[in-house]
């Protein structure tokens, strides 16, 4: 892996987008295979039952959760070690104001498309997707967020995508939280790259929840875009997987006060997105607190996940998957 040493961050030598490899099958190859011969059917017809069926159904946030468990349940993704900040153990139950409520914002980290059926499992959420250099973002379906960890990363958004606020959004949705994956790509979890703009676009006073996941083993996480073969292999043919969850406490969104420019920049989903753009491609310049802001989230995504922060970002993500496809295939 040394060809790909300049997309190690210099000052850590982390390198977020290479793959974790997997352990050898060894004396536990019969047993992967007949797990992941038996499993893979079960979870097509799960999965396939509900994003064509049962999620247009009239069955309420209760009978799709429950759907969305039976597709976690098949690869035996069971225990799930949740810890919440400033909660003791049993007494999360009297503290729910600590958890996402609806009409706040959850940041969480972007690894595996796990991530976002485990959140959509928990929280009923408005998923979006960021780009690094707008306060926008792009409404997006679950079923978008789980592609999305397959996806190519890209600092612009498709032709015909429509941005909006997240103000607008939050208005829209007050009865459900709404997720940002602020890293704008997936990683291999032992690095958080620099957080899109679109956190600064969080109304005022809106809380904002950083949100870690992790996985046991951590080979689940798909850092190569197209690798849907090997994740399915990893995901269906080991015995059982464990979430490591971690909820930062709330920190608010947003100034005391929109300053006349950035009231400018608020608009409709109808908005063109070059249109928001100034002459260097970036929404606007960030004041102190609107870094100030960016880094306490990527300061508490990094304590939660134990990971350290990188400098490396979207566009250094390009340009190793262009490395990498010259020399390997993804699948």
């Amino acid at each position: 892996m040394e060809k790909y040493s300049q997309f190690r961050d210099r000052g850590s030598g982390i390198a977020p987008f290479l793959p974790i490899p997997s352990e050898p099958l060894g004396l536990q190859a019969p047993l992967r295979v007949f797990l992941f011969c038996f499993r893979l059917p079960l979870f097509i017809f799960v999965t396939l039952s509900y994003f064509l069926i049962l999620q247009w159904l009239p069955i309420g946030s209760l009978g799709k959760k429950a759907a969305l468990w039976c597709i976690l349940g098949v690869p035996s993704i069971w225990w799930i070690d949740l810890q919440v900040d400033g909660v003791r153990k049993g007494s999360l139950k009297q503290q729910q104001s600590r958890l996402p409520q609806p009409g706040s914002v959850i940041a969480s980290s972007f690894t595996s498309p796990i991530d976002a059926v485990y959140l959509a499992a928990i929280f009923d959420p408005v998923f979006t997707a960021s780009y690094p250099n707008t306060r926008q973002v792009e409404r997006i379906s679950l079923l978008q967020a789980v592609l999305r960890a397959f996806k190519a990363p890209s600092t612009q958004p498709a032709p015909g995508a429509r941005l909006v606020d997240l103000s607008t959004l939050v208005e829209k949705y007050p009865s459900r939280p709404i997720v940002l994956f602020p890293e704008c790509t997936t990683t291999n979890g032992r690095g958080i790259l620099p957080l899109s703009n679109s956190l600064l676009g969080v109304p005022c006073k809106t809380k904002i929840f950083p949100i870690s996941i992790r996985y046991t083993s951590p080979d689940v996480v798909t850092p190569i875009p197209g690798s849907y073969v090997s994740f399915l292999w990893t995901l269906l043919s080991k015995p059982t997987h464990c979430l490591r969850v971690r909820i930062a406490e709330c920190i608010t969104g947003g100034n005391a006060s929109d300053t006349p420019g950035r009231l400018a920049r608020k608009s409709t989903y109808s908005t063109n997105y070059l249109d928001t753009l100034d002459q260097d491609g970036r929404d606007g310049e960030a004041s102190a607190s609107d870094k100030t802001l960016l880094d306490n989230v990527g300061e508490s995504l990094a304590r939660l996940g134990r990971a350290k922060r990188v400098g490396l970002g979207v566009k250094e993500k390009m340009e190793f998957f262009q490395a990498w496809t010259k020399t390997r295939s993804t699948w």
